[in-house]
């Protein structure tokens, strides 16, 4: 019975979602601030931070009547959150069938964000707004073979088991997997045998595979998609993808506070968001709104999961909006591909700033160097890992690394070098998200910026 019903949500669920994105822009918005109205009041009756801060501050969630209101709300903190997560967790009896999933906490404690079961079974037939550029991609194949690389205890196997447990339906996806922490040449032989249609796998892995591929000048099937998700693909390796191997490079922006965030269509313009799922804007340091192609952290309201309720949720992603609307047709509003995270941005001596963009400027002309991770322990003291084509080569590699960083770090850095001997072996926060330059020292303890400068990017030097 439990699998019919959830069979029954999901089918219900994707009802329409291919037209969804091509609606007037004005039906967005009122589907949008429905949604809206009907979190905020759902939050107001059980959710233990919300009933308290609209008690305090004397806000009458009646007259959040859609986006404006909602973007007034006072912005949470991400701190905050971790701290006491159940405050944002429901009492409501819909909630208490839920699945915990974890955030990256690559830079702290991870926070285990809880998901209620009829959201995550509205999250299949919602992926059909995304699929549907897939399937075109891919001349019209309704079930595509795909192969996802991924990671053992990653947030997908989680949410594909409580599929496979809660429903029973007619068509499924012909998906293989593959573990990231296995051999590259298990990787490339698994692709090989496949043949997908689709190749998903995170961001920087994809990276570290295609440049090991093209620096042994091996041979390896051309999937019709390639789909990057939870990290940067460098737009580099992108085009090298496109023009050399022909496969057309997608992505989706989605993270455990909030599954439905952004997509690509089949012009690859930037992310689509789903305007109706989750209300996105990007915002300054002061929290006012960034105008069209201006930079900011992006700040989230999920509108469908009533299990942890977050509404104005700093991501930390650093991206910005887009106010033309793009070709394809799609009325949803598009942001830019994300331009890293704050957290990833490096604290200097001299108080300035450095972007992970100037670490991967330093080192991209160094074909050998297959992956590399770059972690700041203290403010000059760095420790840089390499995956190295060879071992011979190392030691030379490492010199010419250290001596590229050196002049984007300063003189003054310390920098420990050492050579990491497989791909994929790198450090991995738990949910198995990789990240190339990483900075552990204390927001506390961090250097302010200089007065009157700002932060250093590979486009500023």
């Amino acid at each position: 019975m439990q699998r019919l019903w959830g069979t029954l949500v999901v089918l219900n669920s994707a009802r329409a979602q291919r037209r969804a994105p091509f609606l007037d822009r004005r039906v967005v918005e009122a589907r949008r601030d429905a949604r809206i109205r009907a979190m905020v009041a759902y939050a107001g009756q059980h959710v233990p931070y919300y009933r308290d801060l609209f008690a305090r501050e004397r806000i009458d969630p009646r007259e959040v009547r859609g986006a404006g209101e909602l973007d007034a709300l006072p912005r949470l903190s991400r701190d905050e959150v971790r701290r006491e997560p159940s405050r944002f967790l429901s009492t409501a009896r819909r909630a208490h069938e839920r699945l915990g999933l974890l955030t990256g906490g690559t830079t702290g404690t991870p926070l285990e964000v809880q998901h209620d079961s009829v959201s995550l079974l509205c999250n299949i037939g919602y992926g059909e707004r995304e699929r549907a550029a897939v399937i075109a991609l891919c001349g019209g194949k309704f079930r595509p073979r795909e192969l996802h690389i991924g990671y053992e205890t990653s947030n997908l196997r989680k949410i594909l088991a409580f599929y496979a447990a809660s429903t029973r339906l007619p068509v499924k996806p012909r998906r293989q997997s593959v573990s990231m922490t296995a051999s590259f040449e298990e990787i490339v032989e698994t692709i090989n045998r496949e043949r997908p249609d689709v190749l998903t796998a995170y961001g920087g892995f994809l990276d570290a595979l295609f440049r090991t591929v093209e620096a042994r000048g091996l041979r390896v099937h051309a999937p019709k998609v390639v789909m990057y998700v939870g990290e940067t693909l460098p737009r580099e390796r992108r085009t090298w993808i496109e023009q050399v191997l022909g496969s057309r490079v997608m992505s989706r922006y989605c993270s455990a506070e909030a599954f439905k965030i952004g997509y690509f269509c089949e012009r690859g313009t930037g992310f689509h968001l789903h305007d109706d799922l989750c209300h996105v804007r990007v915002v300054r340091p002061d929290g006012t709104r960034c105008a069209d192609g201006e930079a900011g952290e992006i700040v989230i309201s999920n509108l469908v999961n009533r299990a942890t309720v977050l509404l104005n949720y700093p991501t930390g992603d650093v991206a910005s909006m887009q106010g033309a609307p793009c070709a394809c047709g799609r009325s949803h509003r598009l942001m830019s591909e994300v331009d890293g995270r704050l957290e990833d941005m490096l604290p200097l001596e001299n108080g300035t700033q450095l972007h992970p963009r100037a670490v991967w400027a330093a080192l991209k002309d160094e074909p050998e160097i297959l992956q590399y991770q770059l972690v700041q322990h203290q403010v000059s003291r760095f420790e840089l890992k390499l995956v190295t084509l060879s071992a011979d080569t190392f030691e030379a590699l490492g010199q010419r690394a250290r001596a590229s960083l050196l002049r984007v770090l300063g003189a003054g850095a310390r920098i420990d070098v050492v050579r990491e001997p497989e791909l994929g072996r790198l450090e991995r926060a738990a949910t198995g998200k990789f990240r190339a330059v990483e900075s552990r020292v204390p927001r506390q303890a961090r250097v302010p910026p200089a007065a009157g400068t700002a932060p250093q990017t590979a486009a500023g030097r």
